[in-house]
């Protein structure tokens, strides 16, 4: 069998108002890198994903991004002040919580539905 290069991986992320979608993340600290009526390429840190203009309330309500972040109470806060100021309603997330997989995991719901897990790791 023939070894398969992989250069990159990308999720399609879905998004019900894809403006405040992309609002959204660019406030956490993404960069929109590209962006149609469809598809916006966000980017932070060398890391890709796809959001689209695309929503089925099944699908996003069972959507995780895992993001590895050095420090999962940063992204509490960050998210924090975001619902505070109420610019991304429905937007909630958790603080911080030791999972035994080995990481300190915030798990936040964007204004879609969709869960993202910012994984501190504790252990190798």
């Amino acid at each position: 069998m023939a070894k398969i290069n992989i250069n990159d991986v990308r999720a399609f992320v879905p998004a019900s108002n894809f403006a405040a979608s992309k609002a959204f993340y660019v406030a956490l600290g993404w960069n929109l890198q590209w962006s149609d009526e469809r598809l916006a390429l966000m980017e932070v840190a060398d890391k890709r994903f796809y959001l689209q203009n695309y929503y089925e309330k099944t699908w996003a309500d069972n959507f995780v991004l895992f993001v590895a972040v050095d420090d999962a109470q940063a992204c509490f806060e960050r998210v924090s002040e975001l619902i505070e100021s109420k610019q991304f309603p429905g937007v909630r997330a958790t603080p911080p919580k030791l999972e035994p997989f080995g990481a300190k995991v915030t798990y936040v719901w964007d204004p879609s539905g969709v869960l993202l897990q910012f994984a501190q790791w504790t252990r190798d």
